[in-house]
């Protein structure tokens, strides 16, 4: 198990546990976080972005080019954005503390 904190636009804390390989994305779906994901993790929108904690950002594997195309049309980007459908979970991500933006919308209702 690999254990991720969603911090929500509120400040709640919400600890939660994937699987290796499970995608960020499908994890804070799954536990009601609002990312949308409207393209289905195919790197077509920016509706998953979130903010990663400055202490894990480093960890994670660089971005891409076509990442950070589509971060440019997110809103709020920070230094530690990324879109939540690139980051597979992994042991060595375990406790990764993860932001929703305050700009969070999802049309889907979750």
């Amino acid at each position: 198990m690999v254990k991720v904190c969603f911090v929500t636009t509120d400040g709640r804390r919400v600890d939660v546990n994937g699987e290796p390989g499970q995608r960020l994305l499908e994890l804070g779906q799954a536990h009601g976080m609002p990312l949308e994901g409207t393209c289905e993790g195919q790197m077509a929108c920016s509706t998953c972005h979130v903010i990663i904690a400055p202490d894990w950002f480093d960890r994670l594997p660089a971005a891409s080019d076509d990442e950070e195309d589509m971060l440019d049309l997110a809103a709020g980007v920070t230094r530690t954005s990324r879109l939540s459908c690139q980051i597979a979970l992994s042991a060595e991500l375990d406790g990764i503390e993860v932001r929703i933006p305050d700009e969070a919308r999802d049309m889907q209702g979750r």
